[in-house]
C-alpha cells in the first residue's frame, strides 16, 4: 500500500514517541519474530522495530522483506530503527497507535 506524503508525515509524528517493540538480532527473521510481528501489526497498526545488525544494506533489505512478508508499508527507516504500518481489519481503539488519543 502506498501512503501519501501527508499520511507518512502524520505517522512519523506518532511514531516519534513510540518505543521499538520488536528487536531483531543477527539470527534475522525466525518464526517467533514473525508471529510477534503479525500480532503487533494486528493490534497496533503502526509499530517501531529495531534491527540490531551492523550491515546497513542488510538492514534495509530485511526491513523490505518484513514489509513484503507481512503486507505492510515501510513508513521510515533511520539507522537501525524502522517504522512499519499495516491497516488492521478491525482496529481496536484501545490498542491502535493511530486511534488512541495522544
Amino acid at each position: 500500500m502506498e501512503l501519501s506524503n501527508n499520511s507518512k508525515k502524520e505517522m512519523r509524528a506518532i511514531g516519534h514517541h513510540l518505543k521499538p517493540i520488536i528487536m531483531i538480532a543477527e539470527k534475522g527473521l525466525i518464526e517467533a519474530i514473525d508471529t510477534e510481528l503479525e500480532r503487533a501489526l494486528n493490534d497496533h497498526e503502526l509499530i517501531k522495530i529495531k534491527i540490531n545488525i551492523n550491515d546497513p544494506e542488510y538492514r534495509k533489505n530485511l526491513a523490505s522483506e518484513i514489509c513484503n512478508k507481512h503486507r505492510a508499508t515501510l513508513v521510515q527507516q533511520i539507522g537501525k530503527v524502522a517504522l512499519i504500518y499495516r491497516k488492521a481489519k478491525k482496529p481496536n481503539a484501545k490498542l491502535s497507535n493511530l486511534l488512541r488519543p495522544a
